[in-house]
């Protein structure tokens, strides 16, 4: 669903991990291992390297939709051509690639590069299996640092981004014109509402969004909970419960339809694909779609409670570097991350993908030299958030599983936002506490 330039190779000198990093990354991932249903019995966790060919270098991403032939697969192995080797790609769905990558490194057999899905980054980071960039030479300095942030660790970046998605509010053009709405006029929540509330008595729906009990669910509802100040850490405080209470009063007034409690990102594209609703929270993703829309779309910031632009949740994949045995492997590795991440090859890919926003200024500079358009979406890039930043790492999963079921239950009707918060919040202190 979802670009930097790096800084001159010959600039800086690249440093490689120390022998004993592998055993010691093993060590960690042995572990860790013991607690995943992906570590078989009978594995056995090795130090040893896989037999890697010097002239073949392995890459992983979770693009299994893009196949041999496809703009991805000749983007990645023109890379490999201008390193000088040839890449073996191989794609697995996001889950799968997570399970699959920790398996590989328990075998000492990991790939030299793995394309993650930017939450993922902390779990390997976390289990020992990834060098850090600095450690494996890349330069971090011209990435956007709320984008980097989503792969840093205690202080230390475990991989770059290749891109960056993220949401904003799209709106039918002509049911704002018919209702007198000017989708300018729309800076915070009131003026939002407000806005609804003349759609609605023109007799349109109004607003439609993904309340679904996944991720999916979280993701669109954290623009609302961090655009009222609220902090992940602290789910059932004030500004949080005032962010539940909006979508429920909308839901209650009618402005949302009910289909909200079970939709995903899709489904509320294909709702707003009807011409029925006046506004839609989707992404980067829906780009192209909309300008083939039968009605005329435009796009602005998602509100923040009291003005301005709500920050919105990072979405898109980082290049990270496994540890390897073989130290040396990672110079030709650091070529491939370069050329996948020159401002060029941010806008290639950033189209490839329609639209994956570069995260660097100069290739989002050189995306809007060529889609001036994609400006609104360069902004909410910019201000956009990671949700495992602010040191929260490994432990946004379980707070956000927690959090899309405080959204699930109080959508459905079983509990006010605020209890539905307050026992999310207790539900997260439970298992922090080990209970």
């Amino acid at each position: 669903m979802f670009r930097p330039p790096l800084s001159d190779p010959s600039a800086r000198a690249r440093s490689v991990l120390p022998q004993g990093t592998r055993p010691r990354a093993v060590r960690a991932l042995c572990a860790a291992g013991a607690a995943l249903a992906v570590a078989a019995a009978g594995t056995a966790c090795s130090a040893s390297g896989g037999g890697a060919d010097d002239d073949v270098y392995t890459w992983w991403d979770p693009y299994p939709q893009h196949a041999d032939g496809s703009d991805w697969e000749r983007r990645v192995q023109e890379c490999g051509t201008e390193a000088g080797v040839t890449i073996e790609r191989t794609a697995y769905d996001t889950t799968a690639l997570t399970n699959q990558a920790l398996l590989a490194a328990q075998e000492g057999t990991p790939p030299d590069v793995i394309l993650l899905d930017n939450p993922a980054v902390s779990t390997l980071a976390d289990a020992g299996m990834l060098t850090t960039m600095g450690e494996f030479g890349l330069d971090t300095s011209d990435i956007d640092e709320n984008l980097l942030a989503a792969g840093v660790v205690d202080g230390e970046a475990y991989g770059v981004p290749i891109g960056a998605n993220t949401l904003a509010l799209y709106y039918n053009a002509d049911i704002l014109d018919e209702a007198g709405v000017d989708p300018e006029s729309i800076t915070d929540w009131a003026s939002l509402t407000g806005a609804l509330e003349q759609v609605a008595d023109e007799g349109h729906g109004g607003i439609t969004f993904a309340g679904i009990g996944t991720e999916e669910g979280s993701f669109q509802f954290l623009p609302w909970f961090w655009g009222a100040g609220a902090d992940l850490r602290d789910l059932d405080s004030p500004e949080a419960v005032e962010a539940l209470e909006l979508w429920q009063g909308w839901l209650d007034d009618g402005y949302a339809p009910n289909s909200v409690i079970d939709n995903s990102q899709n489904t509320v594209w294909e709702e707003f694909l009807t011409g029925e609703f006046a506004f839609a929270e989707n992404g980067t993703w829906q780009v192209d779609s909309a300008e083939a829309a039968d009605f005329p779309v435009g796009v602005i910031p998602l509100p923040g409670r009291d003005g301005g632009a709500a920050p919105t949740p990072t979405g898109g994949e980082f290049i990270t570097a496994p540890v390897q045995s073989d130290p040396e492997r990672y110079e030709v590795t650091t070529r491939i991350a370069e050329c996948m991440t020159t401002p060029e090859g941010l806008v290639e890919t950033a189209t490839t993908f329609a639209y994956y926003i570069p995260p660097t200024q100069a290739g989002q500079e050189a995306l809007l030299e060529e889609d001036p358009d994609l400006e609104p979406w360069v902004d909410a890039v910019r201000n956009a958030r990671g949700r495992t930043g602010d040191g929260l790492g490994t432990g946004y999963p379980p707070i956000s599983e927690a959090l899309w079921g405080a959204v699930q239950g109080t959508l459905s009707g079983t509990a006010d936002a605020e209890q539905a918060l307050r026992d999310a919040q207790s539900e997260v202190q439970s298992e922090a506490d080990g209970g």
